[in-house]
């Protein structure tokens, strides 16, 4: 009996073989390219997904129990009545709604729209992409018949079926997160038709989620407790709700959960192992071992250095697609192992900002389920735990969205009861971090520091 998960990403489709009781018995990945042809605009060929997603289930070579999808939210896929894919997908991090925000936001009302859909107009955003298709290609917007997201897709060609899970329609701005529904209210504003939109079920029924919500599900966190932390490109603190508890700013995201029953916020900062990535380019590619073994020589705060790692706009708290990154705090005395420590430091400080939202909502975390490529360095978790104040714990598989997805498509697939009886048999926790008491004086002074920066710097960054 093999479990099988395909995770839909950005860059490409990852697909797992999970035996029943957790261990990873076949990986396989298949990459596309991602199209870029104007500034700020990012798409994507849905056949591309389909022709990956074929390759990588080949490639796994296991007759599978079950199949089970998560991937990239958000992204537009427009069809026609044959089902034939009207134009590029638009992707989640394409940046050319601002002007649809705004109409969105005066259509329904700002208030009104986060009570319904727990978030404010954010670019990222399928409705607002569906708005703008309007506006600037309406040859296009009159052939529409269906509207799908990118795993959705995929799903469609696997299975012929049209659905979507709640956890994903969350992430479209036209849901009612409360109730688990397509709202006709944000509908009937924005002049959408209700029969573009796929049957909704819950994730458990249909055996998919949104790539957040099934990377929670990977690492074990479906109810209150732990939070699920993660140091990708992007980094997110994400907790399980047991009731719907949108943040009155809508500076965190809530979305339904794919565990039924249950709700999740999350905060989202878009450079956080990317920070690192970026640096590590920026003084000449060196290994990151090597960029590590420096920041480590350098005692917590750096005397005074800290970094802002807002280098592609942020999203929590602040939601500014023109917030830059800056090092602040610059002596004579600094080196690139200094700066190293700063950016490990300034992105747990970005984290915090939403553990702090968070905890505003009434979650009560006492600990944090940890992955991400970053989630490799000792000393990051070091930092990260005690800037948090809170152990971080390591699962045994680390490719959380799709061990994820292998997971709901075994309880879609009947393996398993429900979601909490998959994860007992298959989430295995082989490591904990505790925060450093030396360290926490220190971070709770860089901290203050750290809040103080974007208030100083914005507007400043930007001609």
């Amino acid at each position: 009996m093999t479990l099988v998960g395909v995770d839909v990403g950005t860059s490409g489709v990852k697909a797992l073989g999970v035996s029943r009781d957790g261990d990873v018995v076949a990986r396989a990945e298949r990459g596309y390219p991602l199209s870029t042809p104007r500034p700020g605009w990012a798409e994507q060929r849905p056949e591309d997904w389909w022709e990956a997603a074929q390759g990588a289930l080949a490639e796994l070579g296991v007759e599978p129990s079950s199949i089970g999808l998560s991937g990239q939210m958000h992204g537009l896929v427009l069809l026609d009545d044959e089902e034939r894919v009207l134009r590029p997908a638009i992707l989640w991090n394409d940046q050319r709604t601002a002007e649809e925000c705004a109409e969105i936001e005066r259509l329904v009302g700002l208030e009104r729209l986060i009570a319904l859909t727990g978030n404010r107009a954010l670019t990222g955003f399928t409705a607002p992409k569906l708005l703008w298709v309007r506006r600037h290609e309406p040859d296009v917007y009159a052939r529409i018949r269906h509207v799908l997201l990118p795993k959705d897709y995929v799903r469609l060609r696997l299975t012929g079926e049209h659905s979507i899970d709640v956890a994903d329609a969350s992430g479209t701005l036209l849901f009612d997160v409360a109730h688990r529904r397509w709202s006709d209210e944000v509908l009937d504003a924005l002049d959408i038709p209700r029969d573009w939109l796929p049957p909704v079920l819950e994730s458990t029924e249909v055996g998919t989620a949104g790539d957040q919500a099934a990377g929670a599900v990977g690492v074990g966190v479906v109810e209150p407790g732990p939070l699920s932390v993660v140091l990708g490109t992007s980094g997110v603190v994400f907790a399980a709700l047991r009731e719907y508890r949108p943040e009155p700013e809508a500076r965190l995201h809530t979305f339904c959960h794919a565990v039924p029953g249950t709700w999740h916020a999350m905060g989202v900062m878009l450079s956080a192992a990317g920070s690192l990535a970026w640096f590590r380019e920026a003084v000449g590619g060196v290994p990151y071992e090597e960029l590590l073994a420096e920041a480590e020589a350098w005692e917590p705060g750096a005397e005074g250095l800290v970094f802002q790692p807002y280098l592609a706009g942020e999203r929590t708290p602040h939601a500014d697609p023109d917030a830059r990154g800056a090092f602040v705090g610059l002596s004579v005395r600094h080196d690139r192992g200094a700066l190293a420590r700063a950016v490990l430091e300034g992105v747990a400080y970005g984290l915090r900002d939403s553990l702090e939202l968070l905890r505003s909502v009434g979650v009560d975390a006492t600990s944090a389920r940890v992955s991400g490529g970053g989630a490799r360095s000792e000393l990051w978790l070091r930092i990260v735990a005690s800037v948090l104040g809170l152990p971080l714990e390591r699962t045994e598989v680390e490719e959380g969205a799709a061990f994820g997805a292998a997971l709901l498509g075994g309880v879609a697939g009947g393996t398993f009861a429900d979601a909490r009886e998959a994860i007992a048999a298959c989430v295995h926790v082989r490591g904990r971090i505790e925060p450093v008491p030396a360290w926490q004086e220190a971070y709770e002074v860089g901290y203050r520091r750290y809040r103080r920066l974007y208030p100083a710097l914005q507007g400043t960054t930007i001609a």
